[in-house]
C-alpha cells in the first residue's frame, strides 16, 4: 500500500512518549499526525485535510478529550470522523460518558497493540463503508431530484396541453354559436361554485372529494355545447324559437358533442382521463331528474353528477341572458323557475345548494356580462 492509499490517523495526547509510541505502532500502515493538546487537535481536524480517524486522550490540560470530542461532534464538517478514546480512566462511568459523546470506541491504557490495531482497522473499514453509502445516497438523491424536476416539468406540460385542448375546442363552439359569448365563462364558474358548495355533502363528497376533481370540472364545463359545431347554421343561428323538427335536430348536439370528444381521443389512440367529465357534460347536461330530458331519458342518480351541475348552470344562464329572440329575465325570476324545477328538472339537493349561493351566481353574471 503506497502513501497515497493510506488512511490518516490523528493521535492526540499531551505526553510526548505516548505520541512517539503511537506513531511507531501505526506508521507502517497509516499516515500518522500528532497533536499535543486539544486546541491543536481541533485545528488539524478542521483543516483542509482532516484525518480519517482520531485516537484521543482524555486527561489533557486546558481542553480535555471529552470537550474536544463534544466540539468535533457538534461541527457538521467533523461529526462523522470516528473517535477512539485512549485513556487511563478505566471507570465504567468514564467509558459511558465517552461513548455518549459520540466516540466509536474506548480503550484503556496501557494499550494492547494487537487490540488497538484491530480496532483501528475495524473502524476505518466501517468509516469507509459509511462514506460509500453516503456518496451513493447523495447520488441517488440527486437522481431523484432530477427525476422529480423532470416529472414536475412534464406534469406542467400535460396540464398546459389539457388547457390548450379544452380552450381550442371551446373556442370552436364559440365561433359558431351566437348564444355563447361569455356564456361558457359564466357557466364554468357556476359549476365550480356548486361543486365547492356540495363537496362536503355526503351524497356528493365521494365524487367532489378534492380540488383536482373540481378543477377538472371547471375546465371541462366550457365543452358542454361543443356538439353545436355539427348543427347547421340555418338552425343554430335561427333568431327565433325552433319548430319541432328543428328542435329534434338541435337536440343531437349532445351526442355530437360526446362523439367529437371521443373522436379526439381516438386520434390520440388513448382514452384521455381529463376529458371523461367533458364527455359526460356534453352528452347529459339536458337530462332531467324525472327522466323527461334527452338524449337518453336518464332518471335521478343515473345522470352523472357533472351533468347535473351543468344543467342548473346552463339553464340559469340561459334564463338571465338576452338573445336576438328574447330578453333576459331578472335574476329573481330565474331563481324562481329553477326552484320550481326542483325534483322534476333538477337534482333537489343541487337546487338547495344553488339557492344558498344564488347571490354568488349573480355576481358571476355581472362580472362576465355579454356587454363586455
Amino acid at each position: 500500500m503506497n502513501a497515497i492509499e493510506k488512511a490518516t490517523i490523528l493521535v492526540v495526547d499531551d505526553t510526548p512518549d505516548n505520541l512517539s509510541l503511537m506513531s511507531d505502532l501505526l506508521s507502517d500502515d497509516y499516515i500518522v499526525r500528532v497533536a499535543n493538546g486539544g486546541e491543536r487537535a481541533i485545528k488539524i481536524v478542521t483543516s483542509d485535510r482532516p484525518p480519517d480517524l482520531i485516537l484521543l486522550d482524555i486527561m489533557m490540560p486546558e481542553l480535555d478529550g471529552y470537550e474536544v470530542c463534544a466540539r468535533l461532534k457538534a461541527d457538521e464538517r467533523t461529526k462523522d470522523i470516528p473517535i477512539i478514546f485512549l485513556t487511563a480512566k478505566s471507570e465504567v462511568s468514564d467509558e459511558t460518558k465517552g461513548l455518549e459523546l459520540g466516540a466509536v470506541d474506548y480503550l484503556t491504557k496501557p494499550i494492547s497493540p494487537p487490540i488497538l490495531l484491530a480496532r483501528v482497522k475495524t473502524h476505518l473499514t466501517m468509516k469507509k463503508m459509511q462514506d460509500l453509502l453516503k456518496d451513493k445516497a447523495a447520488l441517488l438523491q440527486d437522481e431523484v431530484n432530477t427525476q422529480t424536476r423532470e416529472l414536475i416539468e412534464r406534469t406542467k406540460e400535460i396540464i398546459a396541453t389539457q388547457d390548450v385542448t379544452i380552450h381550442a375546442m371551446a373556442s370552436l363552439a364559440e365561433t359558431r354559436d351566437n348564444d355563447t359569448g361569455n356564456h361558457i365563462r359564466r357557466t364554468q364558474f357556476y359549476v365550480k361554485l356548486l361543486a365547492e358548495k356540495l363537496r362536503f355533502n355526503p351524497n356528493f363528497s365521494y365524487f367532489l372529494n378534492d380540488d383536482k376533481t373540481i378543477e377538472i370540472l371547471f375546465k371541462s364545463a366550457p365543452l358542454h355545447d361543443i356538439g353545436k359545431v355539427g348543427i347547421r347554421d340555418k338552425i343554430l343561428l335561427k333568431p327565433a324559437k325552433f319548430d319541432y323538427d328543428e328542435f329534434e335536430i338541435m337536440k343531437t348536439h349532445t351526442t355530437l358533442g360526446r362523439d367529437t370528444i371521443l373522436h379526439a381521443e381516438r386520434s390520440l389512440g388513448i382514452e384521455v382521463p381529463f376529458l371523461k367529465y367533458a364527455k359526460e357534460i356534453a352528452l347529459s347536461h339536458h337530462e332531467k331528474w324525472d327522466g323527461s330530458g334527452y338524449p337518453q331519458g336518464l332518471v335521478g342518480n343515473e345522470i352523472p353528477i357533472s351533468a347535473r351541475l351543468m344543467a342548473i348552470a346552463d339553464v340559469y344562464d340561459a334564463l338571465i341572458s338576452s338573445r336576438v329572440y328574447k330578453t333576459g329575465m331578472p335574476y329573481e325570476k330565474a331563481v324562481a323557475i329553477i326552484t320550481e324545477g326542483r325534483g322534476s328538472h333538477f337534482d333537489p339537493e343541487i337546487v338547495d345548494a344553488f339557492l344558498e349561493i344564488q347571490e354568488d351566481f349573480k355576481k358571476i353574471a355581472l362580472t362576465y356580462t355579454d356587454s363586455q
